[in-house]
């Protein structure tokens, strides 16, 4: 049965207005901080010629961050489980702005790598912190709506940061507007320091009645969950093939989502004949609605407790709208159609990451949160490479790119649909959502 009936009738909720806010402006600074290159890097030919980075190596730059991204997802998601969420956080925030800020100050294409592949190992442990976070301070029921306004963090961020960047690109050197967004992180680290806790218990705003309320939501749910699955460990969960299915589909949406944002400003940029303001808040309406879509899906798949086709068919839809942008050479109906590809590519974020928890104890829940955004976010490598790839061989087009990036948010709704089953409701026994 379900605890809500013994739950008090109103519950305080201020974890809502503490907990997301302040995530929300952290990964916000560092997903500037990962995707202004998209919108510097062309420019940086055009303004320090002798860096001569081809389509290709713009690729390869943006993508290179991934691999280094991986590197710190299970270690990160271990310690901030084990040790402390808000220490691995502001430890690795710190980091990552300085090594934003040094990649004003690379040479070369090879020194652009390095720093670039860095700021990827500290951004990596955040993401999977952050969620442990999150499965400490809301239940199961809330769990897709408290990611999905995190997460609402990715296309806020293009939506206030990308007009930004092109503001500046305006007006100073690339490599001043890295160090400049490099600086906020350094900064925000304070105020995350002071208003995060861990765990409920050791938050000196939290209500009796609100602590209670999550304590009793999150022992109720581990006590729901199968007696095995207490069993085994990290060795367990490596075995289980229904985390190696969440990889498989966060690599293929990934590959597909990376792609798309990475290459939306220089799509943008021959939209526009170059000018740089015009591309930054172009850039910011595609985001400006996925955000919208992020939260309508995320508290549709909450109430209907459907994280299935919350995931599947706006990927579908993303993918044709990309297609379908290619083929159609109309200003104002390619903008229409990055709004809808932007929609579809993002709104799936807060029901994925509900999945685990449905099925995993809280013991290995963070590690294997880790490894699927390790492993699955290679696509933000493979996605960039490959576009830029295309359209060095095909002469500078964008179609077979796009398509590609399609093909492999289909892979992403094919296998989320033929795997994942629908949660049941709270009056009936949690089953594992995706087939063995």
């Amino acid at each position: 049965m379900s605890t809500q009936a013994a739950a008090p009738a109103v519950i305080p909720q201020k974890r809502w207005a503490y907990v997301i806010p302040v995530a929300v402006v952290m990964y916000m600074l560092a997903y500037l901080d990962r995707n202004n290159v998209a919108v510097i890097l062309p420019y940086i030919n055009q303004q320090d010629p002798h860096m001569a980075i081809s389509p290709s190596s713009q690729g390869l730059i943006s993508g290179i961050f991934f691999v280094g991204y991986m590197c710190l997802q299970v270690p990160g998601a271990v310690l901030a489980q084990k040790w402390s969420a808000k220490r691995v956080v502001v430890i690795l925030m710190c980091c990552w702005g300085v090594v934003a800020m040094l990649c004003g100050a690379v040479q070369d294409k090879p020194q652009f790598l390095i720093v670039r592949f860095i700021l990827g190992v500290f951004e990596g442990g955040v993401w999977p912190a952050v969620l442990v976070l999150l499965a400490s301070w809301f239940p199961l029921k809330e769990r897709a709506r408290a990611n999905a306004l995190w997460m609402c963090c990715l296309p806020l961020s293009s939506v206030i940061m990308a007009p930004i960047s092109g503001a500046l690109l305006s007006s100073l050197s690339w490599r001043w507007v890295f160090v400049i967004e490099g600086i906020p992180p350094l900064v925000w680290g304070i105020v995350w320091w002071f208003v995060i806790s861990d765990r409920p218990p050791q938050a000196k705003w939290v209500s009796t009645a609100e602590r209670d309320y999550i304590m009793t939501e999150l022992a109720a749910e581990e006590a729901a969950k199968p007696a095995s699955e207490a069993k085994g460990g990290y060795q367990r969960a490596l075995k289980d093939s229904r985390s190696w299915l969440l990889i498989l589909i966060y690599f293929c949406w990934m590959t597909g989502f990376y792609g798309f944002s990475m290459w939306l400003p220089t799509v943008l940029k021959e939209l526009t004949g170059g000018d740089s303001t015009k591309v930054g808040w172009l850039t910011a309406i595609p985001y400006a609605f996925a955000l919208v879509g992020m939260i309508l899906v995320s508290r549709w798949s909450d109430a209907h407790n459907d994280r299935k086709h919350a995931v599947a068919i706006p990927v579908f839809v993303g993918a044709v709208a990309l297609v379908i942008g290619q083929l159609v050479h109309v200003p104002g109906v390619e903008i229409v159609l990055l709004c809808v590809a932007a929609v579809g590519i993002y709104a799936p974020y807060g029901p994925f990451w509900a999945i685990p928890a449905g099925f995993l104890r809280i013991t290995v829940l963070a590690f294997t949160m880790g490894l699927i955004n390790a492993l699955g976010n290679l696509g933000g490598f493979v996605g960039p490479y490959i576009v830029g790839w295309l359209k060095s061989i095909t002469g500078g087009h964008d179609i077979a790119g796009f398509v590609f990036l399609a093909v492999m948010l289909v892979a992403a709704g094919v296998v989320t649909l033929a795997t994942i089953k629908p949660l049941q409701t709270d009056d009936t026994p949690t089953p594992a959502p995706v087939e063995a």
